[in-house]
């Protein structure tokens, strides 16, 4: 009896890790897309970003409060600061520090340390009155705690069971995050997919790769000139870049055969839309893509992802304690 009610205390601890990265992960790229569009601000003239924030709301899937304006500092504390919006950053460092606080054994002292100042600080944060939202002083401070906590996970904490679930934990996230801010900033935008972008316009694909951490990576590899086709094509394929869909799912499916490996679970389903989803990302061409439409692609992409998360929590976390003690 005591084997069968620790292999459910051990699902429990699988599901707060995994949901104790994705609330992480969800944490730093919203803070990442607020301080973007307010870096955005201060080289553009008003009249666009009212439009920008309606597409970061969209890409964050975050409704719009009945009766709320669209102003810069109002979205901002929406988006970082307000309790009652699950999204937010304060809401999600809560509840990735919650569900780490469940299994600080599984972890090391470094990570709950850090963890718990990054919560600490966001929430003095909210508690000042006089919080200024543009400050780029407070969205870097959560990027950086951010990652630190991720650099300390993998310095200090044994590559087993537990870490490979913060892993998948962290790569199912992006990956729903990249394909949602590609989808509303590409369906916004209609012009030739090869010309070189300019003007006004430059400055929010700019944006879009700043986004993702990826404007000097896809410098690197491109130049600095901007065409609508290889800024997709790099967010969508790169194989080697971290921020990229296909470099995630890769993540995924790697997480998720080491876990299926050193649990001996039967995960032969799971491993197979994981699979599917790494290779439409891996043998896709960026002209097939937007030949046959990129809405449809960034869908099925989504869907796949949306079904793995399904089946991860069916079959390492719903693991009912009466159907354990009946085995």
């Amino acid at each position: 009896m005591n084997r069968r009610v620790e292999k459910t205390m051990l699902a429990r601890v699988a599901d707060s890790l995994y949901w104790m990265s994705r609330y992480l992960e969800r944490a730093e790229h919203t803070a990442r897309l607020v301080d973007v569009n307010f870096q955005l601000r201060l080289d553009q003239s008003p009249e666009p970003g009212s439009g920008r924030w309606r597409r970061l709301l969209e890409a964050l899937q975050v409704p719009v409060p009945e009766g709320a304006l669209i102003d810069s500092a109002g979205l901002a504390r929406l988006l970082t600061l307000d309790r009652t919006n699950p999204s937010s950053v304060v809401s999600s460092i809560a509840a990735a520090r919650e569900n780490l606080r469940q299994v600080r054994e599984q972890s090391s002292s470094e990570m709950w340390e850090q963890l718990n100042r990054l919560y600490l600080q966001v929430v003095g944060a909210a508690a000042q009155r006089a919080w200024v939202p543009e400050s780029p002083l407070f969205f870097r401070g959560i990027q950086d705690g951010a990652l630190l906590f991720q650099g300390l996970t993998d310095s200090t904490m044994s590559h087993g069971e537990g870490w490979h679930y913060i892993q998948l934990g962290r790569f199912v996230e992006r990956v729903q995050g990249v394909t949602a801010l590609i989808g509303t900033h590409c369906g916004r935008f209609s012009r030739s997919l090869e010309a070189a972008i300019e003007g006004d316009e430059y400055l929010e694909w700019v944006g879009l790769l700043k986004c993702c951490a990826a404007f000097e990576a896809y410098s690197k590899n491109y130049t600095a000139e901007l065409r609508p086709l290889r800024v997709a094509e790099f967010l969508l394929l790169s194989p080697h870049f971290p921020h990229s869909a296909r470099f995630s799912a890769d993540q995924v499916h790697t997480a998720l055969r080491a876990i299926a490996d050193m649990t001996a679970g039967k995960a032969d389903s799971l491993l197979r839309l994981a699979g599917r989803l790494r290779a439409i990302l891996s043998f896709s061409q960026i002209e097939e893509i937007m030949a046959d439409g990129l809405e449809n692609y960034l869908g099925s992409i989504r869907t796949l992802c949306a079904r793995a998360h399904n089946a991860i929590q069916q079959i390492y976390f719903d693991y009912q304690v009466e159907s354990a003690l009946a085995d």
